[in-house]
């Protein structure tokens, strides 16, 4: 029930391009920088087009220091980071400094020492930097830009230029992610399927859920030492009808280093019965009957529950009616849930978890940051499209918003909003607490690119980012 697929690390250039224009409405929405005519700039504004690259020298006089150029230092802006934002020079001086913007909105690289180049969307501008002894920072002065990850650093060392870090491809800078530097040799992330699984035939399931403890990479660069059912994070959809009896055999296998459990949210059974906790080599039968339709949570619930949800085991069981969901063209199943980084290759710190204000580092949907960015869902113009939507938290309510779209069936814990309704009411975003879950489905207007977030939007940047692509991705075709 294994339904990761390999990821490789280079997108299409399409993809590239896709991840442009989301970023760009991402950026638009999170980070205000208007202006009007006659306005006071708080940052340096665009030289007028065909103007020469602005460059402003540390030398009160304007004219550069003096001094040999010693190589060209490459970056590229994209909405909203820096690639590469970390690198290494051979020795202190002057270096010419070559910004592109890939980006669709404006962004400069300011250094420590004042110098400036400004590049609008698709331009490439050139300047000079003195690089001294000890270094240099440099950001992008746009306000919000520097907060949202646009930042970096050039050192002085022997190599020409250090590798360039894994790209996370969700709008934050490539670099670190809270506490923990990323690991330049992890492995790439394990894309996650979105697709819902069909429902199982008949009406008795035998379901294996082997608890695994393993490395997963939750975003590039990053790897947690996750607690799973049968190797992914989220755990295999499981879907039923109401009235199926559903016999799941939970094994922890001796390999392991700790106890584990589960808890199904559709089942109706004791807790101190089928819920109570395996220890490593041992095995268990949890039975019960879907009675009840909607899209449940199920998770490990041995303590602290918290941690172990947190750390990655938690799954999506989909109970349909007795006469199952009307037809459709796609379907998908999305999971968001949180990680709370404890350093490399580490299971999820508990204490950062269990914070009163919970400050996740990052927040996903189905288990990696923007995986969904680099891997649209892609439909046909016009399909009917349902997705199965469960937010497992820990802490994190979520907003479940598709830009471009309306939502003309939400079933949510068991309440409708169905089309044809008195009125024509349609839905905008769909809000979940912590293990709820919701039915959702539209359709797409015209060929393009549909972000997936959450209307949270300090969450965006951390991973919970995607696209629908409806037809070939370009409305102007």
């Amino acid at each position: 029930m294994n339904r990761r697929t390999s990821a490789g690390t280079a997108a299409p250039a399409r993809m590239t391009a896709a991840r442009t224009a989301v970023l760009a409405v991402v950026a638009t929405l999170v980070v205000a920088a208007c202006s009007a005519s006659g306005a006071q700039w708080t940052f340096r504004p665009l030289p007028s087009p065909g103007a020469a690259a602005s460059a402003t020298p540390a030398s009160p006089d304007g004219t550069p220091a003096p001094g040999q150029v010693l190589g060209t230092i490459e970056l590229d802006a994209i909405d909203i980071a820096f690639k590469p934002n970390t690198l290494t020079v051979a020795q202190a001086g002057r270096y010419e400094v070559k910004l592109t913007n890939s980006g669709s909105i404006i962004h400069d690289i300011t250094f420590d020492d004042g110098t400036t180049i400004a590049a609008g969307p698709g331009e490439t501008k050139t300047g000079v930097v003195d690089i001294p002894a000890g270094g240099i920072g440099f950001h992008c002065s746009i306000p919000g830009h520097k907060d949202a990850g646009m930042s970096g650093t050039v050192s002085v060392g022997t190599a020409a230029a250090s590798p360039e870090p894994s790209d996370s491809g969700h709008g934050g800078a490539p670099g670190q992610v809270g506490e923990t530097p990323p690991d330049p040799n992890a492995p790439p992330y394990v894309l996650y399927d979105a697709a819902a699984p069909a429902g199982l035939p008949g009406t008795a399931h035998d379901i294996d859920l082997v608890i695994e403890e393993k490395d997963i990479t939750v975003a590039p660069g990053y790897v947690v030492r996750a607690w799973t059912f049968n190797g992914t994070v989220p755990g295999p959809v499981i879907r039923v009808k109401v009235g199926d009896t559903i016999r799941v055999h939970l094994k922890n296998p001796a390999t392991n280093q700790l106890p584990h459990s589960i808890d199904f949210h559709a089942s109706q059974v004791a807790w101190n019965d089928e819920m109570t906790s395996i220890n490593p080599g041992e095995e268990k039968l949890y039975e019960w009957k879907a009675d009840y339709a909607g899209v449940w949570m199920y998770h490990c619930g041995t303590a602290p529950a918290l941690h172990h949800i947190a750390n990655g085991m938690v799954g999506m069981v989909i109970v349909e009616p007795t006469e199952g969901l009307p037809k459709v063209d796609k379907e998908f199943a999305l999971v968001q849930s949180e990680w709370y980084l404890a350093g490399q290759g580490q299971p999820v710190s508990y204490t950062k978890a269990a914070a009163a204000a919970p400050a996740p580092d990052l927040v996903v949907f189905n288990g990696v940051a923007a995986q969904y960015l680099d891997h649209p869902l892609a439909v046909g113009t016009g399909e009917t499209v349902r997705v199965f939507l469960l937010n497992t938290g820990p802490n994190v309510d979520s907003s479940f918003h598709i830009v471009g779209t309306i939502f003309n069936t939400v079933i949510k814990e068991g309440i409708a909003l169905l089309p044809g309704n008195a009125g024509n009411y349609g839905a905008q975003a769909v809000d979940l607490s912590p293990a709820q879950g919701a039915i959702i489905e539209f359709t797409t207007a015209e060929d393009g690119l549909y972000p997936i977030v959450t209307h949270a939007f300090n969450f965006v940047g951390l991973g919970a980012i995607g696209l629908v692509q409806a037809g070939d991705g370009d409305p102007l075709n």
